[in-house]
């Protein structure tokens, strides 16, 4: 028996690694929340995290190990039991570089 793709990964053009980085969720006027993601592309990353049904977008700051902490708005495409996923709005160049270095060798 052959495999089936997975409906929500067989459109994808950026495959996803696992992650497991702690990201700051960084709310207007409030301290940073810290959450979980799960994985991540160069699109974008699933988010251990629940953030409030008025919210469409995050800020998030990834720090990534041995490189930069990078800053980027997401728009929550999909929201899970136990999570949400996110997609990254505009990355300057040197935070997609940052995201492509760490990305690049986890890929199979």
């Amino acid at each position: 028996m052959l495999p089936t793709a997975n409906p929500r990964t067989a459109d994808r053009f950026h495959p996803r690694v696992e992650a497991r980085l702690m990201v700051k969720v960084l709310l207007s006027g409030r301290p940073a929340v810290l959450a979980k993601a799960r994985d991540v592309s160069m699109a974008g990353l699933f988010l251990h995290a629940h953030p409030a049904s008025s919210l469409s977008e995050l800020t998030l700051a990834i720090p990534l190990p041995d490189d930069r902490e990078i800053t980027a708005t997401c728009t929550i495409v999909r929201r899970e039991p136990n999570g949400v996923a996110l997609e990254f709005g505009t990355l300057d160049w040197d935070d997609f570089l940052a995201l492509a270095r760490y990305v690049h060798p986890l890929l199979p």
